[in-house]
């Protein structure tokens, strides 16, 4: 087991509070969490907002005047088909989740990266810790030019906010398409990366796809085993694996020594870690 280890909040702690906004953000600091991770996509107007998709999702979204966006017609509502003017009407915030009925409802909208950076920030300064981002880059290949714009654009769009934040070296931008971290690591080297994984394709497999050695290996938990955990280390590899949310599966990994976890509940790991630690 390590001395260390980086809890991530997914999409903020999105059990307790809603995904991907700024209200679940600060909650997620209040619980103790060192890193935020968080998904972006792009408006009409070229902004970089934070959402897991690229339209109002059904589960989460409420259409300002009230229309209802339903499983069958969400995709319609394409965020990249909308300015941010628009987007920012819609609550994201109060519409009760069928996964996380513990979820605390509030009003909440999709906040631009780099209005989110600017009020972390501000709220950073009256923490005695660092605060660390992990950002996805949503993109699917299928969908330029659709649901957001051609990869080259999209990483530069988003690298631009980074870039502009007073917070870059604490940032690390993720992404399960490889043609995105290829071309990310080509243009912008010092930026570090992570490569998620869903399949069951061997490391090197992934590795050999990307050409180079991205800073942190971040699987599907249930693709981690102490092999993988040896590799990952042996490669000069972070492995930090998601999304982890019971206490049992937190143990076993802990205990199999990964760098990181990231969790819809954030405060069960870090009550796990802290229960290990007094054990220890």
């Amino acid at each position: 087991m390590k001395d260390t280890l980086d809890i991530q909040g997914h999409r903020g702690c999105r059990g307790l509070y809603p995904e991907n906004t700024i209200e679940g953000y600060i909650k997620a600091l209040e619980l103790g969490v060192r890193t935020l991770e968080m998904d972006v996509v792009v408006s009409k107007d070229k902004k970089v907002v934070l959402s897991h998709e690229p339209f109002f999702n059904h589960e989460i979204s409420t259409h300002p005047d009230s229309t209802e966006i339903t499983e069958k017609n969400e995709k319609e509502f394409n965020l990249y088909n909308l300015t941010y003017d628009k987007i920012k009407t819609y609550d994201v915030g109060m519409k009760d989740h069928p996964r996380f009925p513990n979820q605390t409802k509030t009003k909440a909208l999709k906040p631009l990266l780099s209005d989110m950076f600017s009020k972390i920030e501000q709220y950073k300064a009256g923490l005695s810790r660092e605060v660390y981002y992990n950002i996805e880059i949503k993109r699917k290949p299928e969908q330029d030019n659709i649901f957001h714009p051609e990869v080259s654009e999209f990483v530069d769009l988003v690298m631009q906010v980074i870039v502009s934040s007073d917070c870059s070296d604490r940032v690390t931008v993720q992404c399960f398409d490889h043609e995105t971290l290829r071309i990310l690591h080509s243009k912008y080297p010092s930026q570090k990366t992570v490569m998620l994984v869903e399949d069951i394709l061997p490391p090197t497999k992934h590795l050999d796809m990307i050409g180079y050695t991205p800073t942190i290996y971040s699987p599907d938990d249930k693709l981690v085993n102490p092999q993988l955990v040896k590799f990952c280390h042996q490669q000069g590899m972070l492995l930090v694996p998601w999304t982890v949310n019971t206490p049992e599966r937190t143990i076993e990994l802990i205990q199999m020594g990964v760098d990181g976890i990231i969790s819809d509940y954030p405060d069960m790991t870090i009550e796990v870690w802290e229960g290990l630690q007094t054990k220890k």
